[in-house]
């Protein structure tokens, strides 16, 4: 397993693959397999069986999980991708972004 310098509720871009460009929040991160969801990016569309939750079914538009290595965090100053960076300040551990230099 890597180390996830990502969190959610992080701004994110996709910097390879299908979505490469598309920006969006994280919803949820699995550790386990090292990929997260992320709004509005990596839609499929799913066949939905008729349910109690769901009575009319169809296909219906959803996120799937999309590998963390293929998402880069957007930093806040420059709005550009960057890279975490952890250093400790005041005796706590925090991120940083390594282009700007500036505390996450």
């Amino acid at each position: 397993m890597i180390k996830i310098k990502i969190k959610s509720g992080d701004t994110v871009t996709v910097i390879a693959g299908d979505h490469k460009g598309d920006t969006g929040v994280v919803a949820k991160i699995f550790r386990e397999k090292n990929k997260a969801i992320v709004t509005g990016v990596n839609m499929v569309s799913k066949h939905m069986k008729p349910s109690a939750n769901n009575p009319q079914g169809g296909i219906i538009k959803k996120e799937a999980p999309i590998h963390i290595s293929n998402l880069a965090l957007i930093d806040s100053k420059s709005g550009k991708a960057t890279r975490v960076g952890y250093k400790v300040e005041s005796g706590k551990k925090v991120r940083f972004s390594k282009k700007s230099n500036e505390i996450i």
